[in-house]
């Protein structure tokens, strides 16, 4: 029986890579937002903010990104329905949870079908952060 195992872990350039394709569907989409990457625990890796994003934004972004990771490695837009389908779930845990974000915009890393780390977006709409961040976790995911 094995007592440990080896998992993939996100590098700064795999974070930056991520963070470069976000940034690039930004642009596409025409709007203006704050990306984040992350390792598999939810550590910040890389980060950019784009002229004019909200400064709010940047708070949020990370959040998303750590989202996913605490959540297993399920994108945030999926949460809310978990969340907003469960009212005393919401309510009861919502004091514990300081850094979980429940909308659009957190996405999953994945390598060999492993969370190798996520990426967070804020600053447009839930389906436009969903979107970029998808970007930028496929540009780095298997």
């Amino acid at each position: 029986m094995a007592t440990t195992r080896r998992v993939p872990e996100l590098t700064l350039a795999g974070a930056q890579t991520a963070v470069e394709a976000a940034l690039a569907r930004a642009k596409e989409l025409g709007v203006e937002v704050v990306v984040a990457a992350t390792d598999r625990a939810g550590r910040l890796l890389a980060f950019a903010r784009m002229d004019g994003a909200f400064v709010l934004s940047i708070e949020v972004a990370v959040k998303k990104a750590k989202t996913v990771c605490l959540a297993a490695g399920a994108a945030t837009a999926g949460l809310w329905e978990v969340f907003g389908n469960d009212p005393e779930l919401l309510h009861g845990l919502a004091p514990k949870l300081d850094d979980v974000v429940p909308v659009g915009g957190g996405v999953p890393i994945t390598v060999d079908g492993e969370l190798a780390g996520a990426v967070g977006v804020s600053g447009a709409t839930a389906a436009q952060d969903a979107d970029i961040a998808a970007a930028g976790a496929a540009a780095v995911s298997d």
